[in-house]
This record gives C-alpha cells, sequence and structure tokens, in this order.
C-alpha cells in the first residue's frame, strides 16, 4: 500500500500526522474485530452478519460527505470533497458505485443482498454511527465534520487492507471478490488527504486547531466502536439462535401443561 506522501508531490501535512497518531493511540486499526478475524476466533457467520450491517454505514457514508460541499465556501476546497462524493458514485457508473461493489463482496459470502433493502434490519451500532457523521458534518464546526470523516477514510484503507487479507487467507472469498475493499486499500489514503488539505490551513490557527483534534477523535472512536459493537452484537444474536434451535421443542408446552393444572 502506498502512503500519502507517496502519492502526491506535497509534504506530509500536519493534519495527516496527527491523525496517524491518534489512529495509533485509539487502537482503531488493532480493535477487537480485526483481531478476532485473522485469528480464527470469528466465525464466517459472524463476519458476514457483521457485514450485512457494515453495508447500512457504506451507503449512509457519501450523505454526510455532500453535506460538507455544500458548507464550505471556497469552490476549490468544495471540488476537493466532491471529488470523493463522486468517487463513492464510481465516477458515475452504477456498477462501480460502492454500494454496488459490496453487494457483490457480500454476495460472495453467501448473503441474500435482497433483505438488505429492509431498513428495519438495521441495528442501533450502525444508526448510531451514522447518526454521529451526519451530526459532526451538518451541525458541528467545520473542521470537527472534516477531519472526522478524514480519518475514517484514512483507517478505512488500512482497515480494507487486513479484511482482504484475513478473508482471503480464510478462503472465505475469492481474491477476484475483493473488489469493493481492494479499492479502498487503494484510494482511502488519497481520499483522506483530500479532505485534510481542505482543514490544513487551520492546523496552525489556535483557535480552530482543537476542532481539528476533536474531529480526528471522534471518527477514530466511532468507527473503532462500530466494528467492535457489530462483533458482540453479531456473537450475541448468534448464540441466540443457537440457544432457540437447541431448546426442547416440548418444552414450553410441558410448562403450560403445568400452570394450567387447577390444584386439588
Amino acid at each position: 500500500m502506498t502512503t500519502t506522501s507517496e502519492t502526491t508531490d506535497y509534504p506530509m501535512l500536519q493534519v495527516t500526522n496527527r491523525a496517524e497518531e491518534i489512529l495509533k493511540e485509539s487502537g482503531v486499526l488493532t480493535n477487537g474485530y480485526l483481531t478476532a478475524l485473522a485469528d480464527g476466533s470469528m466465525t464466517k457467520e459472524m463476519f458476514r452478519l457483521s457485514q450485512e450491517q457494515f453495508f447500512f454505514a457504506v451507503t449512509f457514508f457519501p450523505r454526510p460527505m455532500s453535506a460538507l460541499v455544500g458548507r464550505l465556501p471556497d469552490p476549490m476546497q468544495r471540488l476537493d470533497i466532491l471529488k470523493n462524493v463522486v468517487e463513492e458514485h464510481g465516477e458515475f457508473a452504477e456498477s462501480k458505485f460502492h454500494q454496488t461493489t459490496f453487494v457483490k463482496f457480500l454476495t460472495s459470502l453467501g448473503s441474500e443482498v435482497e433483505s438488505l433493502g429492509n431498513k428495519s434490519a438495521l441495528w442501533p451500532e450502525v444508526r448510531a454511527f451514522n447518526t454521529v457523521l451526519a451530526g459532526s458534518c451538518v451541525l458541528s464546526e467545520l473542521e470537527v465534520g472534516i477531519a472526522c470523516m478524514g480519518i475514517i477514510e484514512l483507517a478505512f484503507a488500512s482497515i480494507s487492507a487486513s479484511i482482504g487479507a484475513s478473508v482471503v487467507r480464510r478462503q472465505w472469498v475469492e481474491r477476484d471478490n475483493l473488489t469493493h475493499y481492494s479499492v479502498h486499500a487503494e484510494l482511502d489514503e488519497r481520499h483522506a488527504d483530500e479532505f485534510f488539505r481542505v482543514i490544513e490551513p487551520s492546523w496552525d490557527n489556535p483557535d480552530r486547531q482543537h476542532y481539528i483534534d476533536q474531529g480526528l477523535n471522534l471518527g477514530a472512536y466511532i468507527f473503532k466502536q462500530l466494528y467492535e459493537s457489530l462483533y458482540a452484537t453479531a456473537q450475541i444474536r448468534l448464540a441466540t439462535v443457537e440457544n432457540q434451535n437447541d431448546k426442547d421443542p416440548n418444552e414450553s408446552d410441558l410448562f403450560d401443561a403445568e400452570d394450567s393444572e387447577t390444584p386439588d
């Protein structure tokens, strides 16, 4: 994977340096989800179930990004983020929409993708993540929203590479079916750089720098929380299903019969 400094002729941004420090401090790149996937403790069914929920984060992500475009007064800065929005939409090719490539990935895992249109299936963990993104991009200071989105892009470049390597090694997905994660492993460091360049001039302004730092920390925090909560909930839900399947089908009838008996 190439780094941001290798993909441009610009020196490393101060915001990027701080973002990379926060990624290390927060542990988002070594979160429990990725660790369990790599060491074999996460089952394929857990992974599939959690990734079906991650789909709702994938489809929502361009929307707060688009909100930032409308809030930026400088047209050149708007273009930097607008390029990200366009790439999220496959540069106007529906077959390359990131939503579309993720559906293909889920299909390769054996998901019933038709059920993904059911918004009632959305877990609160994903809604919380999406709501924080919307709030930071629409209601918070611009630096907070831009920094939050940027560090998530930066983190997802590494996370995509890690997930891709794990699922191929565990023979759950063929490398040719990694389209979504392969694309993000290559693109998202540049996407992060485009976000960070918009707020780099504010880094040396003491009145604005703390907003950037807050946004970076927020993005790292909610992204780590998303992955770890998805893993925890997937375990609970699958364990509940297994317990129900193992239950004696006549057990409830026995209790009902005992309750209905009238004592002498």
